[in-house]
């Protein structure tokens, strides 16, 4: 999750006082626009109501005159008569009813038989042009005769006092008003009542509007009521300039629109024009979402432009049963113009008010921010460990001041607790370490002494492990406390008791007193004292010991008791203390631990062999003699060299474990002084087979001759032959030995001696175990079978476990060439050894015991400052021109002191003299060859060099030689 940056208090404080201004304005503006939309909405719904009663109004306007003119011309049955006089006759009565109607556009009488006589009025020029009317003409008489089934239509104009201009015979005028839906209803009306009509197009002058008819006998009387005064409404300025108005019908008929008030009189047709085809595009898309969800939401977006709409059935007589619909929409901004206006200017002010009120609140902002931004940057500078910088300033916030109080008091108390902490934490001294802590504890609390008392092994007294006293140590001070006396008067055996802080006041005039702290009152020259003492307690909360302060006080007078404060400090700097000294004897106590486990395993391998003799106790005291010398060198290349305390400790342990993985090695191969030797010296079988093959030759001869005269000339017989075998068998039994390089022919002639034949007559599988019946070929031959004198037999032949087979890029860096088999055990592959008395394959687990150290070092759990073990431990085989093993190091890739360890393992090994197979060299000898070995690359020549300069061979070889073989007084000779 992304972490937000954190903001400055100024810049807080600024925006929380800018933002409270926002927030008051932009509170109040919504609360404002909340309440000029409600009240938008409200005057809207009024405004369209209003409208609607107003239509309403005009409509019922219209009507009522023209229900009273076709009632009274009902009554009066105009054109009842039959012929054409008496229809004109009735023209003055038609006349009189338009004229007093100005919506009634016409007038009309429809007789049941067909004839039919109509009225209209001609006041727009649409309607003179569309019946052709001649000029003058106000009237226009439109008359159809039926005669049988002839039908006889005409057009008759009249002026103004109905004086005929004009009559036109129109044959196709063919209108039957028995055909029309008001004369139906008016028929069917009862009581001879009014009937209206639904909305409709009238077909001669386009216009809408509706009928009204009442029937009297067989005629009906009807006159069609124009509409077009509801399109005047509209038309008039009702909301805003840009509101729309329209009325329909239910169906979606349009009745008259405000946009487009003389439109709908233009058409052709009789039928109605729809919302969705002659209204405004806005009032198409309001009337389909009307439809679409039953009502109109009184604000609506379209194109991007909020309107406020209403949609209200109008009640009125134009369609009984089935309300008009008065549509309306207005534009948001035109109904909220005044209050938009008024948001502006209150957003100018709000917002020039916030930029007069940028300076107070920089001046406010700093004001309070800048001892914070001190305190903040005290506490940065603490949070580094940075204790030097002065101390923040006091402030007149009460708050900000107690903090920068309690700052100040928290940065020294760190410091010190700090500077403790790291001094302790540094100390490596045990008995320094004490000191340091009375030390430090006494300066920081200021008292005059102290003294730490150790807890003793028995648990039964406190021992003095340190004691000042004015600034000095003072070791007869402190003194051991017997935590068996009851009323010993001890503070810090009080302390222990009571388990917490014990404080005392003492007077030299107390004998007892005097008498338990007589140096004390002494060293001090006080007569009163204050002691505080401590428990210390390690991490399991177990006292291990106390610390104990003394302060001396006035003779006179009564002393100020230690305060909370400075005992809890003390409380907590003996915490800090203890744990210190908790560590550091834990730590010294598996220190002693190691060292113990690791001369453990020295002594272990010494011991498993006197092969080795005291190899592993000698090499650490001859590498270490070496190590210090280059440490002491002044010049040369070692001049430079220094060790701290932790390679001393690395190079300790290491020289100590250098050989540790001789654990691993058999006792027989490290101690094997014969070739034949295994778990036993084998020779004795190979004599055996001798003493066999002699014996043999006897008998032989023996059998040959008969009676002693006989045997006597056998013997004689006998003789060279057994001559010759013992002196084959003394070649053997010498080259068993390994003490000289054995040539080819040599080992040609142990080969010719091998081949000899001898008859066993026994099973040698009887009485073998199971590893070794495992390695014996099969099938066995038949007995008695005659077999060579030296064999190399199968079942000699050990093979290697897969897990110890080395691979390549292992992870210790090991490159040592391993033999295939792990032993051979072959007689003839022992004899032919050309030099010592090791095979391959013995030669190589010798050597492996490297590296098994290297495994063995490597997974030890070693801290940081020992993990160089495992390279100076695995090293000291290595060669400088990286042919040694087991990793094939060049000596720039070896540390100084691995190529210290390679010197000291090499010249105790040729100088030991309790080593069984072989006696030890004289210091001569060693040095010769060792001398050969550095110029050859095997052994460092500089550390060689200093090896003998700086004295510690002769040192060494007076140290652990035999003296009859330190033969040599001055080694500078052997330098490389």
């Amino acid at each position: 999750m992304t972490r937000l940056k954190p903001k400055t208090l100024y810049v807080t404080l600024s925006l929380l006082m800018i933002g409270l201004v926002v927030l008051v304005y932009g509170v109040l503006l919504l609360h404002e626009r909340s309440r000029s939309d409600a009240l938008m909405l409200q005057q809207a719904g009024a405004a369209a109501r209003r409208i609607g009663r107003e239509a309403a109004a005009v409509v019922e306007a219209e009507l009522r005159p023209a229900r009273v003119s076709v009632g009274l011309l009902a009554a009066r049955a105009p054109a009842r008569g039959s012929t054409e006089a008496e229809r004109l006759a009735a023209v003055p009565q038609l006349a009189a009813a338009l004229h007093g109607n100005a919506s009634v556009s016409a007038v009309y009488v429809g007789s049941a038989d067909g004839s039919f006589v109509l009225l209209r009025r001609l006041d727009d020029m649409p309607t003179r042009r569309r019946m052709d009317a001649p000029a003058g003409a106000a009237y226009a008489l439109q008359s159809v005769d039926r005669d049988g089934g002839a039908v006889h239509g005409s057009y008759r104009f009249y002026d103004a006092a109905l004086r005929e201009l004009q009559r036109v015979d129109r044959p196709e005028y063919d209108f039957d008003p028995r055909t029309r839906p008001w004369f139906e209803l008016a028929r069917r009306a009862r009581d001879g009542r009014v009937v209206q009509s639904a909305p409709y197009r009238f077909f001669t002058t386009g216009e809408p509007g509706v009928t009204l008819a009442q029937a009297h006998d067989d005629i009906v009387v009807g006159a069609d009521v124009s509409l077009h005064a509801l399109g005047e409404m509209l038309a008039r300025p009702q909301i805003s300039r840009s509101a729309e108005l329209l009325i329909a019908t239910q169906g979606g008929e349009v009745l008259a629109e405000a946009r487009r008030p003389g439109d709908l009189a233009l058409k052709d047709g009789q039928a109605l024009p729809r919302v969705g085809e002659a209204a405004s595009p806005l009032m198409r898309v309001l009337w389909q979402r009307r439809e679409a969800a039953g009502h109109l939401a009184p604000v609506q977006e379209v194109d991007g432009r909020e309107w406020v709409g209403h949609a209200l059935p109008l009640e009125s007589g134009v369609q009984a049963g089935a309300p008009l619909v008065l549509l309306m929409a207005a534009p948001r901004d035109e109904l909220q113009a005044f209050q938009i206006e008024s948001r502006r200017h209150g957003f100018y002010i709000s917002l020039a008010l916030m930029l007069l009120l940028l300076p107070v609140v920089h001046v406010v902002a700093d004001r309070v921010s800048h001892p914070l931004r001190a305190l903040a940057r005290q506490a940065e500078a603490i949070e580094r460990f940075e204790f030097d910088g002065p101390d923040p300033r006091r402030s007149l916030i009460r708050e900000v001041d107690r903090l920068a109080i309690a700052m100040t008091s928290m940065k020294h108390s760190l410091r010190r607790f700090l500077d403790i902490s790291g001094a302790l934490s540094a100390e490596r001294d045990f008995d320094a370490l004490i000191d340091l802590i009375l030390r430090e504890t006494i300066a920081v609390t200021g008292a005059s002494g102290g003294a730490v008392h150790l807890l003793a092994d028995d648990g039964r007294t406190l021992e003095p492990a340190s004691a000042r006293l004015q600034g000095r140590l003072a070791p007869d001070v402190g003194r051991t406390w017997d935590l068996a006396e009851p009323d010993s008067l001890g503070a810090p055996v009080r302390a222990l008791r009571a388990d917490d802080a014990v404080e005392l006041e003492l007077g030299w005039e107390d004998p007892s007193h005097l008498a338990a702290y007589q140096p004390l009152f002494s060293g001090l020259g006080v007569a009163r004292l204050r002691l505080l003492s401590v428990p210390l307690k390690n991490r399991q909360h177990e006292a291990i010991g106390t610390l104990t302060l003394s302060f001396a006080l006035p003779d006179q007078g009564r002393p100020e008791p230690l305060g909370a404060a400075h005992v809890a400090f003390v409380r907590a700097l003996s915490g800090t203390a203890a744990v210190a000294i908790d560590h550091q004897r834990l730590l010294r106590g598996r220190k002693a631990l190691l060292e113990s486990f690791i001369q453990l395993v020295a002594g272990a391998i010494d011991a498993k062999s006197p092969y080795t003799g005291s190899h592993c106790q000698r090499v650490p005291e001859l590498a270490k003699m070496l190590a210090r010398a280059a440490c002491d060198a002044t010049e040369g290349p070692y001049a430079a060299f220094t060790m701290d305390a932790d390679q001393w400790e690395a190079l300790h342990v290491a020289a100590w474990l250098h050989d540790c993985g001789k654990v691993t090695t058999p006792e027989y191969v490290v101690d094997k002084a014969t070739k034949l030797e295994t778990l036993y010296n084998r020779i004795h079988e190979i004599r055996t087979r001798f003493e066999v093959l002699k014996r043999d030759v006897l008998i032989s001869r023996l059998e040959a001759e008969a009676g002693a005269a006989a045997a006597a000339r056998a013997r004689e017989d006998a003789a060279p032959a057994q001559a010759e075998l013992d002196e084959e068998f003394a070649f053997v039994a010498a080259s068993n030995l390994g003490g000289e390089h054995l040539d080819p022919a040599a080992v040609e002639r142990l080969r010719r001696i091998g081949e000899r034949r001898w008859l066993r007559t026994l099973d040698d599988s009887l009485g073998l175990s199971a590893d070794e019946l495992r390695r014996q070929p099969r099938p066995r031959p038949a007995l008695p079978a005659t077999e060579a004198l030296l064999q190399d037999r199968p079942e000699h032949v050990v093979p290697r476990p897969l897990g110890d087979r080395l691979a390549e890029g292992n992870r210790w860096g090991l490159r040592m060439r391993q033999p295939e088999h792990l032993y051979n055990r072959g007689e003839l592959h022992n004899l032919a050894v050309s030099r010592g008395t090791l095979t391959d394959e013995e030669r190589y687990k010798i050597n492996d015991h490297i590296v098994q150290t290297i495994k063995m070092l490597d997974e030890l759990p070693f801290p940081r400052h020992l993990r160089e073990v495992p390279e100076i431990a695995g090293g000291h085989h290595e060669r400088m021109d990286g042919r040694g093993y087991p990793r094939g190091l060049t000596g720039d890739r070896m540390s100084p002191q691995a190529r210290m360890m390679a010197i000291a393992d090499v010249f105790e090994a040729l100088t030991a003299d309790d080593r069984p197979y072989k006696p030890g060299k004289r210091l001569s000898e060693a040095l010769e060859l060792m001398q050969r070995m550095a110029r050859e690359g095997h052994l460092d020549p500089e550390l060689f060099q200093l090896f003998l300069d700086s004295g510690v061979c002769l040192a060494y070889a007076r140290r652990f030689m035999p003296t009859g073989h330190v033969d040599v007084a001055e080694v500078s000779a052997y330098r490389p």
